[in-house]
């Protein structure tokens, strides 16, 4: 559900939807004096002979506003608490001033509408008994296209289906869509910026090229975007081959398909990784679209997919210097998800990780439980489709070259290699999702005057 919920009533059908009238006893209507009666689409509260010209002051703990030939009921207290004037928000740091809990029990108001400056139509509501400190001369001030707002938010977020752009790939749709930035767009045009995020988050893959032969170049790449993770690996790391590596991935044995650090709260959203040297045989780098499998399992198998999103599974990383531990299903949903159409799976993130799989401890005995082998046989469907040729991308990564990808999302592994033959020098960092969604909202208000969360699309506020 992406367009706004918008209707263009005509002034007498309006008209007539209005005479009714028909609103709850604690709910008072805004009503809109003929000299400022503006266009149907922003009619307030009622108008007939007897009353046109004549607000209602009376105070209420609701009031009806008409949005788009419909009246539209607000909670006073609701009201009060998204009041934005230099009172109750400061204007530099665009933080509140008060607290909701702040709000009295009790608190009513009454509403007038105004033609405002900056906001164009609009309702100011007169506040009786106001939160503590604020005098009788405050008012707040909500124009209609953000009451609007409002509703289409509260009207999408409890429908259920999300608005999603995510493209579901494998291996021939990654191959014709796949895409390449250079360096220099990257670090020097926010357009070419906003168009390969966009990019990265429907497909969760990204490519760079010409990026500088330096260890600093990833920073630089992962700064466009925002803060780095650091994590006790250090703010960037050094994926090359070394004698007793605490990690698989330092060694030059084959890595499958896996996503990195599981075993944390919050395991990072993006993984950047840099090619400095690729002197050696071999060292492939394959990628898997672990939502794609998952969309394609569910279809396949409505009881594997369940099973997938609802068995816990351990990841840790323990050694005498660290000890993480964390416990998730594979594959995690958002609320409320609706099958309907393919990208409303509302999958959220996937967890595959097997080389840093713990021991499982829930569901692994009793002679007449069933669970863990449910998962077992859960598992090998879902392994098939991860990890069948028609659904893996594979590409040798050149120097120079830099690939970006959804840790949460797209599966990544790595061929063996002869690492007496040559030299493999990957240099990598972590951005958190809280980070790169917030440069995609930045980015989407800039150059498409909208912003997406939560599944629901947002006009920017102005």
């Amino acid at each position: 559900m992406s367009r706004a919920f918008t209707t263009t009533v005509p002034t007498a059908v309006a008209h007539a939807f209005l005479r009714s009238n028909a609103l709850r006893p604690a709910t008072r209507s805004c009503r809109v004096p003929v000299a400022l009666a503006p266009p149907a689409r922003f009619i307030h509260g009622t108008e007939g002979a007897a009353n046109a010209g004549t607000p209602d002051v009376s105070p209420a703990r609701h009031v009806a506003v008409g949005i788009d030939g419909h009246l539209r009921s607000f909670d006073t207290a609701f009201l009060r608490d998204s009041c934005s004037c230099p009172q109750c928000v400061d204007p530099d740091s665009k933080q509140k001033l008060f607290q909701t809990s702040d709000i009295p029990a009790n608190l009513k108001g009454s509403c007038r509408p105004v033609v405002d400056e900056r906001k164009g139509p609009a309702i100011e509501v007169e506040w009786a008994s106001d939160v503590k400190g604020y005098g009788p001369e405050h008012r707040t001030r909500h124009s209609i296209d953000s009451l609007r707002r409002a509703v289409n938010t509260e009207v999408e977020l409890r429908g259920g289906v999300r608005h999603d752009e995510r493209v579901l790939w494998n291996k021939d749709i990654i191959t014709r869509d796949n895409r390449w930035v250079d360096y220099k767009d990257w670090m020097g045009r926010d357009e070419a910026l906003f168009d390969a995020l966009t990019h990265l988050n429907k497909y969760g893959l990204l490519f760079l090229k010409n990026v500088p032969e330096s260890e600093e170049s990833v920073v630089d790449i992962a700064g466009r975007i925002g803060t780095l993770k650091d994590t006790f690996y250090g703010r960037t790391w050094d994926v090359r081959s070394k004698p007793k590596a605490e990690n698989i991935a330092y060694t030059p044995k084959y890595l499958g398909l896996h996503m990195d650090l599981l075993y944390t709260t919050n395991p990072p959203h993006l993984q950047l990784l840099h090619s400095l040297r690729a002197r050696t045989p071999g060292g492939e780098s394959f990628f898997s679209d672990a939502f794609h499998a998952a969309h394609h399992l569910q279809q396949k198998s409505a009881s594997h997919f369940r099973t997938l999103c609802t068995f816990p599974v351990t990841y840790h990383y323990h050694h005498p210097t660290h000890h993480y531990h964390y416990t998730r299903p594979t594959i995690e949903l958002y609320p409320y998800p609706k099958y309907s159409e393919p990208t409303n799976l509302a999958i959220h993130r996937v967890n595959w990780s097997p080389p840093f799989q713990g021991p499982f401890e829930a569901r692994i005995g009793g002679e007449h439980q069933t669970a863990f082998r449910n998962f077992l046989s859960a598992s090998h469907e879902y392994d098939k489709l991860l990890s069948s040729e028609e659904n893996l991308y594979e590409y040798r990564l050149n120097e120079g070259e830099c690939v970006i990808f959804d840790n949460r999302r797209v599966l990544h592994a790595r061929k063996a290699f002869d690492a007496t033959k040559g030299e493999r020098w990957l240099k990598g960092a972590y951005v958190d999702d809280d980070v790169f969604f917030s440069k995609l909202r930045v980015l989407q208000e800039k150059y498409t005057g909208q912003w997406h969360a939560d599944g629901v699309v947002r006009p920017a506020v102005k």
